[in-house]
């Protein structure tokens, strides 16, 4: 039987590449046929390293049963998973995110959480030395995706393990860190092929605050210009995106790989009081800068309160 592998929905460029990484590892290594797939279109970032390293686009699946047998990267949130994740026999986690709980598993699984930036570089470490055997495009997915989750070591939730393995990898690879990351962040800042409604999608989880249910997006881009000269229709298209995913407010974050920072718009008087608990900022308009803040992970979603 052959394994699923995937990550979460709305899918980035570790959700896009840990799955391709780690079924080549089964199949080629392990032994374990195994196949990634993708809960959803990959982002530009995602779709540009695809076709960088040449790897085709995995097939986009909308549910599992009780047939499948899975292996979930990059999350372990049932509300960023199948709908019947539960039903299907799941037998491995690979994630870098908190313990959410909710997954019913068949039987005994292997689970590895672990605190670092990207599930690549756990990836890294449990294939060891059977890295060495990986063709040039499993290992520049893997770069890719570390690289796109330390927005290249800007993030907080960077290790010193992440810069490691990421130049370990780049110096095998015979690239440049800073050449290929500029690559990745300029496919990651054309947005202008998406309407307002996917853009609040694009790169969002789900969480609940304070009893409101919230779709918490993020924006990551080094032209935020270009994005928040679309806040009006955005702001506009936020309720309606809230009521068919059954939110109760739409949060966007736009981060500014560059500065640094994170501007989050503030559509009404629910979130302007959000960002002055959360943020300890005093909201004036419709828009507040947050200096400093990049991860959703690590400093937004901590942060949150009513």
């Amino acid at each position: 039987m052959t394994t699923l592998v995937f990550g979460h929905k709305s899918p980035d460029t570790d959700s896009t590449g840990s799955p391709i990484i780690w079924a080549w590892y089964l199949t080629e290594v392990l032994g374990r046929p195994a196949k990634p797939v993708l809960l959803g279109e990959p982002n530009t970032e995602a779709a540009f390293m695809l076709t960088h390293w040449d790897l085709p686009k995995p097939e986009i699946i909308a549910d599992v049963s009780a047939e499948d047998t899975c292996v979930v990267v990059d999350t372990n949130n049932p509300a960023e998973l199948p709908p019947s994740i539960n039903d299907a026999n799941v037998v491995g986690i690979i994630d870098h995110h908190m313990l959410v709980g909710g997954i019913k598993t068949k039987s005994p699984i292997e689970i590895t959480i672990r605190p670092l930036a990207c599930t690549a570089t756990i990836m890294h470490d449990l294939m060891g030395d059977d890295l060495a055997r990986a063709p040039k495009a499993i290992k520049g997915a893997m770069l890719s995706c570390i690289l796109s989750d330390t927005l290249e070591f800007r993030s907080p939730t960077t290790t010193p393990h992440d810069r490691f393995v990421a130049e370990k990898l780049a110096a095998d690879l015979g690239l440049t860190i800073a050449d290929h990351a500029e690559q990745l962040f300029a496919a990651k800042s054309d947005v202008s092929a998406f309407t307002d409604a996917e853009l609040l999608r694009m790169d969002s989880k789900e969480y609940n605050v304070a009893g409101k249910d919230l779709r918490v997006s993020v924006l990551e881009t080094t032209a935020p210009a270009v994005v928040l000269d679309r806040k009006d229709s955005l702001m506009a298209a936020m309720p309606g995106v809230a009521t068919e995913d059954g939110a109760d407010q739409v949060l966007l974050f736009v981060v500014d790989i560059l500065n640094e920072e994170a501007t989050l718009l503030v559509p009404n008087d629910l979130v302007k009081q959000m960002a002055e608990a959360s943020f300890g900022v005093t909201v004036t308009g419709d828009t507040v800068v947050l200096p400093g803040v990049m991860s959703r992970k690590k400093q937004i979603i901590p942060a949150l309160k009513l």
